[in-house]
């Protein structure tokens, strides 16, 4: 008890919150633009729950990461060299996960290019299969997401109860911003192209952060916002040629 109203006396703490919390919901933004894409491939009446289904895993396994932190922590110490580079487990993760990123991103592309995308594309006559496809897939990334978030936090602060506070306010908002940002992009065909290439610079931003290439953060998310303000001056150019066209 008192080491908690030692924390919130202490201005450096709150500051720490602050920061961290931002932190926490930028990085949220990468998984909920990957549950959206995918939720938006399934039956309407399905949707909602594999959203739900995929935040609450994030937030779960957020706070069973946050619960073994000794254990995290380690995983950055280096367990092999290649190259003459050491690799840590969370450089394996962040790979894995990277690679898989390319791929499903490359995969749906393909499938919104193709005039003939084959049996892969989900489609309600194998819902049952496709939940648990689309379900599946987002707890792979919701791992990825989430070591990368705790070790994050593990960088900015060391006091515990501030990282569960960040982590719940932070998966918190992509609960908020969940539904209204999938109905945006289904409404918008031409938003889930931009959404899959930001898929596919995340992916590789992670494979080379686990290569040991540090790519800054900001660099990421101002060329992600540049993309998003471009493709909202499209929007708003071709509601004005439909509105003269009516």
């Amino acid at each position: 008890m008192d080491y908690i109203l030692t924390l919130l006396s202490d201005p450096t703490a709150w500051i720490a919150l602050a920061t961290l919390t931002v932190m926490e919901v930028v990085l949220g933004i990468d998984n909920l633009i990957f549950i959206s894409v995918l939720s938006n491939k399934l039956p309407e009446y399905q949707r909602e729950k594999a959203r739900r289904i995929g935040i609450s895993a994030a937030l779960v396994l957020r706070l069973i990461l946050l619960a073994t932190i000794a254990v995290i922590v380690k995983l950055t110490d280096p367990v092999f060299e290649l190259f003459n580079h050491a690799f840590s487990w969370r450089d394996l993760i962040l790979i894995i996960g990277g690679l898989f990123l390319v791929w499903k991103a490359t995969t749906e592309i393909h499938n919104s290019v193709d005039p003939d995308p084959g049996p892969d594309r989900l489609n309600p006559a194998v819902a049952t299969t496709s939940v648990a496809a689309v379900i599946g897939q987002i707890l792979l990334l919701d791992l990825v997401f989430s070591i990368d978030s705790i070790i994050t936090a593990v960088g900015m602060t060391d006091h515990i109860p501030i990282m569960v506070i960040a982590v719940i306010i932070s998966v918190g908002t992509m609960f908020l911003a969940a539904e209204p940002l999938a109905n945006f992009i289904h409404a918008n065909p031409t938003i889930i192209m931009l959404a899959l290439g930001f898929l596919l610079l995340i992916g590789t931003t992670l494979i080379a952060e686990g290569f040991g290439v540090h790519v800054p953060k900001g660099y990421i998310y101002a060329a992600m916002a540049f993309s998003a303000l471009v493709e909202g001056l499209n929007m708003l150019a071709r509601r004005a040629r439909q509105n003269l066209l009516n």
